[in-house]
């Protein structure tokens, strides 16, 4: 069985980059986040609806990447757990930007949030300094932290294990580490 690791929270807080080292330190697959390839195509000027397409093309995605994984032949880690899939990006993101924007949120993201499972959720904090990029919306610290505690209050309110995630460079890295090795030992003893 495939664990699946979430990595979320506001623009410019490392989530790519972490999702990035975690596979390469597991050697296994990170799904990105759609919305990028896809405001690189369509432009930054997205509406409602849009929303709805990208969250669509997250879980398409999701779920490409899920089954390349199902039908690798990996070994189990040293643990005895599965290697995890890491993911960049969940349907709690899209409620965040959908609420946000637009005070509002497609019934199929709601929906999607409690059909799907997953195992740990690391939310990245504010304390790396905000990175111009043509994608970034939010580079004021004031909105992002606003951001984060739309993220935080959703994780406190659910059931699936989460850890914040904090610190420059090899410092969080080591932090996600900590609680993404802590998930697998236990699955590896539920198995």
């Amino acid at each position: 069985m495939i664990r699946k690791v979430v990595v979320i929270g506001p623009e410019s807080t490392g989530k790519s980059t972490l999702c990035e080292q975690l596979a390469q330190y597991y050697e296994t697959r990170w799904c990105p986040e759609y919305a990028r390839s896809w405001l690189l195509q369509n432009g930054t000027q997205y509406s409602f609806e849009d929303l709805l397409t990208i969250a669509e093309g997250q879980l398409q995605l999701e779920d490409e990447y899920t089954h390349k994984l199902e039908n690798e032949s990996l070994p189990l880690l040293e643990s005895g757990g599965n290697i995890p899939l890491i993911i960049d990006t969940d349907m709690y993101v899209m409620k965040v930007w959908c609420e946000f924007v637009f005070g509002k949120c497609h019934r199929f993201v709601l929906d999607h949030i409690l059909k799907r499972k997953y195992d740990l959720y690391l939310l990245c904090d504010t304390d790396l300094p905000w990175t111009k990029d043509e994608l970034r919306e939010y580079p004021d610290l004031k909105t992002r932290q606003a951001l984060f505690r739309m993220y935080k209050d959703l994780l406190i309110n659910q059931s699936t294990p989460w850890s914040l995630v904090t610190g420059n460079g090899e410092e969080r890295l080591q932090s996600a580490l900590r609680e993404v090795n802590k998930m697998l030992s236990q699955s590896a003893l539920i198995s």
